[in-house]
């Protein structure tokens, strides 16, 4: 081990006398200087990037405003411009370290293939993000209800590749863009006015014509009701164990649940004091000694 330690020590001695470190210094230290020197300058860029696309940003959302463009497109489109600003900050990067723009096309083409296939769920989704703008099934602002798996909820933003909906008791659900487009779907809000359709059971032994009755002169005292479309009143079935009435009548669509669940109420309560009894399900249970 001594005699080891003893020919390192001689040559590295000998390197220093013949210049050889030193030739290998000068010859490296440009290069980490470079590198080090492409790695401060990237950092700035990006930092100086973010607050150039963030007053552009500002700038393009105004543009749009003034357009009067609605609130999905404003946020779909302030996305894409802001993916494509970084796009540009990120070439400028990476030409400090020599990557050029030629190269990096080449790169890129090289392996569309293999990004295509990796990006194919995005691109869908980004794809169905333009037809919902395009075609749109719905809006921001719009209650919908997604019928594959019965997500629902009042839409508050339409990103690039999602749409996220806030529920009645305040959740976030996102959906992808693309199973919006190719799913039907139920919009609760895209017209002014909703039908009001309540069936209301009553026993057999229960005065049908009194109970149509009732329900109309409730009909008549609500004041939310859209009173250029009438009220009907009607038998709609006459099943096992009771006659169900149906009671139709239109609404302000803001004003839907409100008036069908007072509806509910004054029914139940107007119907056990006049002697209308409503018929629900028992069980007879009959033991033997």
């Amino acid at each position: 081990m001594l005699v080891l330690s003893q020919v390192l020590s001689d040559n590295i001695i000998k390197g220093l006398e013949d210049g050889v470190l030193k030739s290998w210094l000068e010859s490296v230290l440009p290069s980490v200087f470079g590198f080090f020197w492409s790695v401060v300058l990237a950092l700035l860029v990006a930092y100086i990037g973010g607050k150039v696309i963030k007053s552009l940003r500002k700038i393009f959302r105004k543009s749009l405003e003034r357009r009067d463009a609605e609130e999905g497109v404003k946020q779909f489109a302030d996305q894409v411009f802001k993916v494509f600003l970084w796009i540009v900050v990120v070439i400028i990067i990476l030409g400090l370290f020599g990557v050029t723009a030629s190269s990096l096309a080449a790169a890129v083409a090289s392996l569309g293939v293999t990004a295509g296939l990796a990006l194919q769920g995005s691109l869908s989704n980004f794809a169905g993000g333009m037809l919902i703008l395009m075609l749109h099934p719905f809006r921001v602002g719009d209650y919908i209800i997604e019928d594959t798996n019965k997500n629902e909820g009042t839409v508050f933003e339409i990103s690039i590749f999602y749409t996220k909906l806030r529920t009645v008791d305040n959740k976030i659900v996102v959906i992808p863009n693309g199973t919006l487009a190719n799913s039907s779907l139920t919009n609760a809000t895209k017209s002014n006015r909703r039908q009001l359709d309540l069936v209301v059971p009553i026993s057999y032994d229960a005065d049908i014509k009194k109970a149509k009755e009732l329900l109309m002169e409730l009909s008549q005292k609500e004041t939310r009701r859209l009173t250029e479309e009438g009220v009907k009143v009607f038998v709609k079935e006459l099943n096992g164990s009771s006659v169900d009435l149906g009671l139709r009548f239109w609404v302000p669509t803001e004003e839907y649940w409100n008036v069908r669940w007072d509806m509910l109420e004054n029914i139940k309560l107007t119907f056990d004091a006049e002697g209308i009894g409503i018929p629900y399900t028992q069980l007879d249970v009959h033991m033997k000694e």
